[in-house]
């Protein structure tokens, strides 16, 4: 006869697992890596995974620009990134993007090999590195080759002249890197949907080291011409760590001689010899 007092065998097995979870120690919060001059350390080659490149908010698979290349050449399904699903617009600047995606192609300065501008040059399909030294931050970008210096020596100092990179002021707030950008062309998209904005931008970017090889990025993009309020992005980045990692060289402008100057081909596009 079994003792009234006696625990049934399965439950002993169960109250063992949670007394045995219970006493496991917490995992330990990540402990931010410091520079020599004792500030986070975010060196290292950096790239995006998603979508976000082809369109901020939720979006379905499309044709892509280039049809002869089939399912290769279309765009994939992605996810949102922006908070709260939509970006803000005012009713006429969503006319204007509207009218930016029916044309995407021909009007897409990516496509023409410009510089992408910031918050883009973050969440291109192409890596890029944060070289960190007292003073600065030298950011370079494989598309384009292009890059920025994010100053942290120069706290309330402006841009002399609007530039397709901006003008970039850091500071750390505790172990976040804020970095605040202004005076950026308006020629730049934010993505290859139609995106915009105007010579109002301003960008104020969050990067927080959340692991050995993982950051999350932050944009609050404010542009009072084209939006209705301030509105805010977020992704995580991912550090490239296969042996050889580093910046490779793409010098895109060859490739888009057709696209920037087709109008004036007597032909077709040129192909691939």
């Amino acid at each position: 006869m079994q003792n009234r007092f006696e625990m049934p065998s399965h439950l002993v097995a169960t109250v063992g697992i949670f007394f045995a979870v219970s006493a496991m120690p917490a995992e330990a919060a990540y402990e931010v890596p410091k520079t020599p001059d004792g500030v986070p350390d975010y060196n290292g080659i950096w790239q995006a995974m998603g979508s976000a490149h082809w369109d901020l908010e939720d979006h379905n698979a499309r044709q892509g620009g280039a049809p002869i290349l089939g399912a290769l050449g279309a765009i994939p399904a992605g996810r949102s990134v922006v908070e709260g699903g939509t970006i803000p617009y005012q009713d006429w600047a969503l006319a204007q993007r509207q009218e930016n995606l029916a044309n995407w192609v021909k009007l897409d300065p990516a496509v023409k090999c410009y510089m992408p501008g910031i918050p883009r040059g973050t969440y291109m399909p192409f890596p890029f590195q944060f070289v960190q030294s007292k003073d600065a931050i030298l950011v370079a970008y494989e598309f384009t080759s292009s890059s920025r210096v994010i100053h942290l020596n120069r706290p309330g100092s402006e841009a002399d002249l609007e530039s397709w990179m901006g003008y970039s002021l850091g500071h750390f707030d505790g172990d976040t890197l804020v970095v605040d950008v202004t005076a950026q062309v308006p020629d730049t998209w934010f993505d290859s949907s139609g995106n915009f904005h105007s010579d109002e931008l301003h960008v104020v970017e969050r990067y927080t080291r959340t692991g050995e090889n993982t950051l999350h990025y932050e944009a609050t993009i404010e542009d009072p011409k084209v939006f209705t309020r301030p509105w805010k992005i977020s992704m995580p980045l991912y550090r490239r760590i296969e042996p050889g990692a580093r910046i490779l060289e793409f010098k895109c402008v060859e490739f888009a001689e057709y696209a920037t100057y087709g109008d004036y081909y007597s032909e077709e596009a040129p192909t691939q010899e």
